[in-house]
Parts: structure tokens; sequence; C-alpha cells
């Protein structure tokens, strides 16, 4: 018989056949059944009759008899397969060492007597989708939370528990998912990979990989919702973390495990702050965690190439969600970067994390909460939007020695609105964290960047997290430039003044000049008490106001040069006596003398 004729005789007998076995654990919908016969039809060209037999040792899936053909898409089916290829594998043992001969054999003992356990898996169905979020029937003991899975592979995190319905978000586009499609308990809170690998990447907010460098070898996955470290797991803020800015490490120190607040109108340089300090970190033995909330692409990459150029990506981990994205992905971004962190922080490492920005985050997590059906309350937000941030900030920590020693340093980001701080969410976040940096606008377009206002700053850390060095020198600062903001105010009312008078407006000005700091300049931390020291000697008073920017950086190559050991003993990071004081004065005095007679002879 020819291969024609035999294939003919095969598809005859194939046709005398009307009957078909479907083993399954669930009972296939009608629109499965139609599937199943089309498949038999279009193979064998007949629409045979499909009885349905149930079968709970298959796990999963199914087996369809038709005839002598048997398609076996079951768990059980495909890990008997397994079994039967590694018997009949020809493993050649000659030649080899006892050793390896033995878990061979070892192999294939537990592989004949393993079997796969049986268990229950609540499933239930897609009621509604739309708008990234599904609602879901039949998961009855599902924990809010916990993420669950969709036929087509995509994933949610369970957010709302009603009566006989949940409500989850979506991890993935919402038109993949159907009406009716099945949804399957995982048992497990949201995750994401956490180690050394991430280190130098970019990733999205659950931690895979963005930036075509290759994937990513995790070594933990860390869940993104985890309790604050307890007070006996604390210890006092101690310790600084230095921005590089003299206008904030000399005022608002900010310490290890510190919350500092960076809130201001829109484009007036608070994103610049919190680069600068991580560009700062360089050499300090700090993992940074930028995580951008509802950014443009093209910033964040804007963001991640000037970091790569000045190395600071080294030790910079990004978690961007794009205004592009979901919701969802927008709601969790924070928590999984908090995650990544305390990942190095239980390992006893120091970690800064900055929340850019907190405000895109309130707006997306109040998008889901009205698509969830949650009661409105002040500016549409939810009644739990406070709880939103104070479980994301509490995770910022100093841990106990016991605890290993590590910190989180958080510096989350919120915008106002025209200047209002005592907006719902400014407000809210000011009570959770321990001291904010507000940027004025006024400032800001006069050209005093950055333009931290005095006034409405504050640290509550204060000179603990201040070396010894900077909180001798210091102490001044504040008040002689509050004392400056009142005369400048006063000045308007008066065209007459004093010699007093002019030198105060002279000696606030320079103060003023001082602070001004170009952005990806940070300044070490000696350098910023010689400048101090050397402004709140009055040994500047010989350089014009306009001057000072450039004189600022010929004094410190002055001293770096010509100085070294007044440098060295600065850089002890011990207290200034007034004699050291007095000679930085008297130093700084005479080289201002000689800079601005030069100007004056050009």
């Amino acid at each position: 018989m020819t291969d024609k004729n035999k294939k003919d005789a095969f598809f005859d007998v194939q046709k005398e056949k009307t009957q078909a076995t479907l083993y399954c654990v669930n009972p296939p919908t009608d629109e499965q059944k139609k599937g199943i016969a089309a498949f038999l039809e279009k193979t064998y060209g007949v629409r045979p009759e499909i009885n349905i037999v149930t079968d709970k040792s298959l796990v999963s899936g199914f087996r369809l008899e038709f005839g002598d053909n048997v398609f076996d898409w079951s768990a059980q089916g495909r890990v008997n397969k397994l079994k039967e290829d590694i018997r009949k594998s020809s493993l050649s043992t000659g030649g080899v060492t006892p050793l390896i001969k033995e878990a061979v054999e070892n192999l294939k003992s537990a592989i004949e007597n393993w079997a796969m356990p049986l268990g229950a898996h609540e499933t239930g169905r897609v009621i509604s989708v739309g708008d990234g979020i599904a609602r879901i029937d039949g998961l009855d003991l599902v924990e809010y939370g916990e993420i669950v899975t969709f036929e087509n592979g995509i994933k949610g995190m369970v957010q709302e528990l009603g009566e006989g319905e949940v409500g989850a978000v979506l991890f993935g586009n919402d038109r993949e998912v159907e009406e009716g499609s099945k949804v399957y308990r995982t048992g497990k809170t949201a995750g994401v990979p956490a180690g050394d690998g991430l280190v130098g990447r970019i990733v999205d907010a659950l931690g895979s990989p963005i930036d075509g460098a290759g994937e990513i070898e995790a070594e933990a996955y860390m869940p993104i919702e985890a309790a604050a470290p307890g007070i006996v797991d604390r210890q006092p803020v101690n310790r600084p973390l230095e921005t590089g800015i003299l206008a904030i490490d000399s005022m608002f120190p900010i310490g290890r495990g510190q919350r500092e607040l960076i809130i201001g109108d829109r484009q007036t340089g608070k994103t610049t702050i919190a680069t600068d300090t991580i560009l700062n970190q360089k050499g300090k033995d700090v993992i940074c965690v930028y995580v951008a909330i509802g950014q443009k692409a093209s910033s964040v990459a804007r963001l991640a190439e000037m970091l790569r150029k000045r190395g600071a990506m080294d030790y910079t981990i990004i978690v961007s969600s794009f205004a592009s994205d979901s919701a969802s992905l927008q709601y969790i971004a924070p928590y999984s970067g908090c995650a990544m962190a305390e990942y190095f922080m239980n390992k006893g490492k120091d970690v800064l994390i900055i929340y850019d920005d907190l405000s895109k985050h309130a707006v997306a997590y109040r998008a889901l909460s009205l698509l969830l059906g949650r009661s409105p309350g002040r500016e549409a937000y939810p009644g739990d939007v406070f709880y939103l941030h104070s479980r994301l900030l509490e995770r910022a920590a100093h841990l106990s020695d016991e605890r290993g020693g590590g910190s989180i340093t958080a510096l989350p980001i919120v915008e106002t609105q025209a200047g209002d701080i005592s907006a719902y969410i400014p407000t809210n976040i000011i009570s959770i964290t321990d001291g904010q940096i507000f940027l004025a606008n006024d400032l800001f377009f006069s050209g005093q960047r950055p333009a931290v206002n005095v006034g409405i700053s504050v640290s509550r850390v204060g000179g603990d997290a201040q070396t010894k060095a900077m909180k001798s020198t210091a102490g001044p600062l504040r008040l002689d430039l509050a004392q400056y903001r009142e005369m400048e105010v006063f000045m308007q009312f008066s065209s007459d003044l004093d010699d007093a008078t002019k030198k105060l407006l002279f000696y606030g000005k320079s103060l003023m000049m001082l602070l001004r700091q170009p952005q990806a300049s940070p300044l070490a931390m000696y350098q910023q008490v010689i400048l101090l020291a050397s402004a709140l000697g009055h040994g500047m008073t010989a350089v014009d106001v306009g001057d000072i920017p450039d004189f600022k950086g010929k004094l410190l190559e002055y001293y770096d040069e010509k100085q070294p050991e007044i440098c060295a003993e600065v850089k002890k990071g011990e207290k200034l006596s007034a004699e050291l004081k007095k000679q930085i004065a008297e130093v700084t005095k005479a080289f201002a003398e000689k800079y601005a007679a030069a100007k004056h002879s050009a």
C-alpha cells in the first residue's frame, strides 16, 4: 500500500468515528466545546460528539481522546512525559566517578517515586473589566493585596473586597482580559526582584528591566508591602547624609534614616536637589534609588544619561512608571522602589531613596479608588490617602546595631499649586516627614538657586545630623539671613540708609550669593565649612556681591593649593576652635583683597 493509500485509509477510519472523549477537571464552557469540535473537524474532517468525563487526577488542563489519538494537555500528562523521557534517556555512566553515578541513580529514583500533589485551587471569573480594573466573582477567600493571575497570563492585585465580588487592579493592558475569563489565586502578595544585579539598571514598577541591557539576576524577591521597623528596631538619626548643597547641609541637615520633604511649585528645582544629592554620594558607600512616578520617558532618559556620564549609575537604581503607564503601575512604583531599598538596608547598607513625586502618586491612587467605587472625600481623594503615604514613608529608618545598622533615607517630592502648602496632600506629607525644604517661586525666578525659603524650611533632626565642624560654624547663618530678609523688606519704605544698615544689607546679599550653587556641582563638607567660616567671619567684604560666585571657586582652589594644613584640620570634622575660625577669616580676607584689586585693575 502506498503512502497516499495509507493516508486515505487512515482518514476513512477517522471519519467513521463519531465519538470523542474529553477528560477534564472542570467542565468546559460551550465556547470551549465549540473550539474543540472545530479543532477535530479541521484536523480529521469530522465533527464528532464530545463526551465529558471529570477526572480530578489531571490536576489542571485536559486530555482529549478521539479514536486511537490522544491529545494530553493536562498537568499530570506533562509530568508523566517528563518521567518517561528521563527514564528512556541513555545516560552513559561508564568512566564516571561513583559520586556522579550515585547522583544519577538518586535522580532516577526520585523521579520514579514522585507524584504531583493534588490541591484545591480557588478560581473565579471576570464579571467586568475596564479602565485597568477587573471585577471578579468566585474568589471568596482571596485576601486584600493578593496577586491573582488571569488565564492569559496578565496579573492583577486585589484592592477591593466586596459582597460576592472583588476588585483587582491590572498590571497590564485591560483589553487583553475578557469578561468570563478565568482568574486564579496565587496566595502571594506582590513582590519585586532585589539584589546587586539591579544596581545601575532602569526597571519598571514590577522590577522588569526596560533599559535594554538584558535580564537581571535577582538575589531575592521582596514584598512591595511590608511593615515598618518598630521603635525597638530603630536607633536615633545621628549620621549625616551630605547633599553637597551648602544651603541645605548648613541649615537643614539631613541624617541617614530621615524623611525630608522637598516641596515647591512646578519647575522650581525640586528634582535638581534630589539628583545633586545622588551625585554627592559617589564614593560614600550609599545605594541610591530614584523612583519616577508619572514622569515623561524623555525626562527619565535624560536623568539616566546625566547620572551615567558622572559615574553615578554605578550605585543607582532607577524605578520608572511613565506617564503613559496605567494608574496601577504608578500606584505600586514607590512601594517597589522601597522594597528594593529594604533589601540593602537589611544587609546593613545605607540607602537614599527619592520619590518623584508623591503628588502624582496620590492622583493615581485617587483614580484607582474612584474606579473601584470608593467614596470620595476632600479634593475627591479617598479617606485612606494619608495611610497611602504614611505606610510608605515610615519604612525609612536607621536600624539598630542588632539589625545591622543599615538605613533608608527618604526624600519625597511634592508639587504645590501657587505655593499653597496648606493643600490636602502637602499637609498630609508634612505631618509624616521629619522636615521640609520649601522652594519659593520668587527666589527661583530672581536667580537664587537653589531657591530654598529659609523661613519655612526646617529639619526636625537638626544638629544631630551635622558634623561637629559644620555645627560649630553654621550656627549664626539662619539668624543673619532672617535679619537681612527683614531689613530688605523695611528698605522698600526708606530711601535714606545709614552706614550700619548698608553694611548689613551688603553682608546679607553676600550670604545669599554665597548660597547660590550651580546644578550638578556638589561641594565637599570641608569646602562648605571653609566658605561659611570665611563669610560669617566677614572675610569677603572686599569682594563685590556680583563677583562672589566666581570668587568662591577661586578661593577653594587657593585653599587646596596653598593652605593644605587648614583643609586637613577641617576635614577631621571636629569642632572648629575660635582660633581656627579667625585664621580662616584672615586668610580669606587677604585673598579677597588681592582678588578685588586684580578685578579693579583689569
